[in-house]
């Protein structure tokens, strides 16, 4: 018999902000969290731009400074959104205040590239020294991607399902979307779901920039341009997003708040092309169809939301429209639509998580954010992307869809928890 499963917590470290409240406060306010780096000399790169992470303190989410000296930064991130929404859940695998068996509670957390600092410095240290001396021992478990759901485990004593999902862009949602299907199932009574990245280096710069994904744009707060007619591709960004999943019977048991209910997971391939999607929609289309019909979805009476991938490349932002249509039919001028990303950037593997949450915060708070900027719309692009400022709504369902390159496609499904 499948579970219910619900959400109790929430994390997140944005260019928009290092905490839920202020994360959506700015996102509705309709803040720009782009900049030019600072971190590194940008002079010879050809996009000095990025979402950038402002006043992060790893001290104020738990973590002691010989391990944030040891870690590189996507892990860091991914560990203090996960305190942030363990905190919120109040969920302890442990100790006197145990309320959970840490058999019994997992952690999905991916990231798209992992360690991309580490990578790069180490490899600079063999080049410089081929012997390797030099290389540090830490290299391999800092690097490696799926060392963020690794020490998120150590610190919450979570020893039930634990794996590190990898599918770019996508990855977050499907680990999101995994683990709910985990606990509907009964695999599990919590995970701790999400993702987390840290790639605005010099060769993250320059390797998307030279895939022509990235806009170079100089102005940094009018550089992400989701469906709007300038768009010239999307603006990189890191962070981490996290959700505590739980099952229904479990967090009521334990007078946990229950903050939405996870309702609908879909999973494709466009199985065309290692970057570019699959222009007609058709298998983004059916990831969309998936979540929504796990979900109830009912055109007649569901108002629908949808946080949109829509990340300001040309060939994105036109496959993902036609899915909606191809999807939901006339009902797809009906669904509000926006991209935060026009806000945050893109954060690769952490993209999903983070849009979970803005997309639970609307249905919960009946208000769509908007995508900002959109100041000349693709007339190609003709449903409602909710432009500039914050629309109001009586939402039932939201959904957040992410497609990744090689042609991942996911979506996640959201509503407010009835008793």
């Amino acid at each position: 018999m499948s579970k219910r499963v619900v959400v109790t917590g929430m994390g997140i470290i944005s260019p928009v902000g290092n905490n839920v409240e202020t994360y959506w406060k700015n996102l509705l306010d309709g803040v720009c969290g782009i900049e030019f780096i600072t971190d590194f000399d940008t002079t010879p790169l050809p996009v000095k731009i990025a979402g950038t992470i402002k006043d992060f303190h790893p001290e104020e989410y738990g973590i002691d400074k010989p391990f944030a000296r040891k870690q590189d930064l996507f892990t860091l991130y991914g560990v203090a959104a996960a305190y942030q929404a363990m905190k919120q859940a109040g969920l302890h695998s442990e100790g006197e205040e145990q309320n959970i068996d840490p058999f019994r509670l997992g952690v999905y957390v991916g990231s798209g590239i992992g360690g991309f600092t580490t990578q790069v410095r180490e490899t600079q240290k063999i080049l410089e020294d081929p012997s390797g001396q030099w290389v540090s021992p830490l290299f391999i478990p800092t690097m490696i991607s799926n060392i963020a759901a690794g020490h998120i485990a150590i610190k919450h004593h979570a020893q039930g399902p634990t794996i590190d999902v990898v599918t770019a862009c996508a990855t977050s949602t499907n680990a999101i979307g995994e683990a709910y299907r985990a606990i509907k199932h009964g695999y599990a009574d919590a995970i701790i779901a999400g993702g987390c990245e840290h790639a605005t280096i010099p060769l993250g710069i320059a390797g998307f920039a030279n895939a022509k994904a990235l806009s170079r744009a100089e102005d940094p707060k009018y550089a992400s341009l989701p469906f709007n007619a300038n768009r010239g591709g999307f603006v990189m960004g890191d962070g981490a997003g996290i959700l505590v999943l739980e099952e229904y019977e479990h967090a009521k048991a334990r007078g946990a708040e229950i903050i939405a209910e996870m309702v609908g997971y879909g999973n494709t391939c466009d199985a065309y092309h290692s970057t570019a999607p699959r222009p007609d929609g058709t298998t983004q289309a059916k990831c969309i169809e998936l979540a929504l019909n796990e979900g109830g979805f009912d055109p007649e009476k569901d108002c629908l939301y949808i946080n949109a991938h829509g990340t300001g490349t040309h060939l994105n932002d036109a496959a993902e429209t036609q899915a909606y249509k191809l999807a939901l039919g006339d009902f797809a001028y009906k669904a509000h639509i926006s991209s935060t990303k026009s806000m945050t950037g893109h954060l690769l593997g952490a993209a999903g998580a983070a849009e979970a949450i803005a997309t639970i915060l609307a249905v919960r708070n009946g208000i769509c954010p908007p995508t900002i900027n959109l100041d000349t719309p693709d007339p190609e692009l003709d449903l409602d992307y909710t432009p500039n400022t914050p629309v109001e709504a009586d939402l039932t369902i939201g959904i957040s869809d992410s497609l990744g390159f090689g042609g991942h496609d996911a979506c996640i499904a959201f509503r407010k928890c009835e008793n």
